[in-house]
């Protein structure tokens, strides 16, 4: 079956559009003119016409309300991405935590209790702190942020896993912990089965071949490029995002999030790695429009341009997913030249011709045996958006 689409309702309610949101139901109503399944909430408190979250609808009823405007459209919530980043007013730490945790772990129990009740199953989390705070620290000062990451990630997801919560991490230039193998080896560590990486491919280009803003060690990009990096969290990954890169950054933090086909992604071959290998257990792609000034007019082509993935990669049989590929040691960045990676065709399979069985005698043929079916995804009041 072909996979299916939502958007994530941020691209309306932040950058471009945090002093004027566009209001939740006319984004309903929209999504349903344009034959959306659902969409991905961007839960962030920033304004009086902010979407649905843990502070606007703190009752067990405005929830369900929220609920009803779903239904209404018909909709579903393919995840969440709610508010536990750090800006003025609503202090957050992870990386450098001095507490535990314990600040961080808090928030996570009011959101997820917000989360549980809407009945979204896929929770967003990022790194929180800015790449910098390692620039320029010792292995010591390394060691110890992402010694926090894992421990208090950790805590979070087994409090999720109790709810039946995955926690997906959007990794991004724009957060600390950005190289490849940090990626990898933050996500082995923790290791637990409801906790994964989102992958989405503008991030996974300009973190895997750009190699931007990385701190904590040496610069790093991805042999193979998009696909590669798809291949080397086989197994990791736990949600899907789509949307073009050209390489650059939206004001020098998170990726430039380019519409379908204007960008360097080359989505085919990506689109059947992580269908066959990522170990997704869901069928959404999302489509990611954060930061983009004309998001809400660009909804419908972005949806056709997914409309056309959708109908030539959706539908590929998934495959149980291989262990994860072993991180090897860093490969320092190449020069800032695009490498073009080399497309091969899979081994055609042989097809082993059937004998035919010897007629009997029998007066009423045999039934024709029925042909085998084919196989056929932030910020706040003047202060700098995160969200990507």
């Amino acid at each position: 079956m072909a996979k299916r689409i939502s958007i994530g309702t941020w691209a309306y309610t932040i950058g471009p559009y945090q002093n004027d949101p566009v209001p939740f139901e006319e984004v309903c109503s929209k999504l349903k003119e344009l034959k959306f399944d659902g969409l991905e909430l961007g839960a962030f408190n920033f304004h009086a016409k902010a979407h649905p979250n843990y502070y606007n609808c703190p009752t067990k009823e405005s929830r369900l309300a929220v609920l009803e405007t779903m239904r209404k459209y018909g909709l579903e919530f393919s995840g969440i991405a709610a508010d536990l980043w750090n800006y003025p007013g609503h202090d957050m730490h992870l990386a450098d935590a001095t507490d535990g945790g314990h600040a961080y772990i808090t928030e996570f129990r009011k959101l997820l209790e917000f989360t549980v009740d809407l009945g979204i199953k896929v929770f967003r989390v990022d790194t929180v702190q800015d790449p910098n705070i390692l620039a320029g620290r010792g292995q010591a000062d390394v060691d110890t942020a992402r010694s926090n990451v894992v421990k208090i990630w950790k805590e979070a997801a087994q409090i999720a896993q109790g709810v039946g919560v995955d926690l997906s991490w959007e990794f991004e230039p724009g957060f600390v912990f950005n190289r490849p193998s940090d990626i990898l080896r933050i996500i082995n560590e923790i290791d637990e089965p409801n906790f994964g990486a989102m992958f989405d491919t503008c991030h996974a280009y300009t973190v895997g071949v750009v190699g931007a803003k990385q701190t904590g060690g040496p610069q790093e990009t991805v042999d193979g490029g998009v696909l590669g990096f798809a291949k080397k969290l086989r197994g990791r990954i736990n949600h899907v995002q789509l949307i073009d890169s050209d390489g650059s950054l939206h004001d020098d933090h998170t990726s430039t999030h380019n519409p379908f086909f204007t960008g360097k992604v080359d989505f085919g071959p990506v689109l059947e790695e992580l269908n066959a290998n990522s170990g997704v257990k869901h069928d959404w792609w999302t489509i990611d429009l954060c930061f983009w000034p004309d998001a809400w007019p660009g909804t419908a082509e972005a949806k056709k341009a997914c409309d056309l993935l959708n109908k030539k990669y959706g539908s590929a049989p998934a495959k149980k997913a291989p262990p994860p590929v072993v991180a090897a040691p860093a490969r320092p960045a190449a020069k800032p030249s695009r490498k073009a990676v080399a497309k091969t065709k899979p081994a055609a399979k042989k097809v082993i011709a059937k004998s035919k069985p010897k007629a009997k005698p029998k007066p009423k043929p045999k039934a024709k045996a029925k042909a085998k079916a084919k196989p056929a995804k932030k910020p706040v009041k003047k202060a700098k958006s995160r969200r990507s």
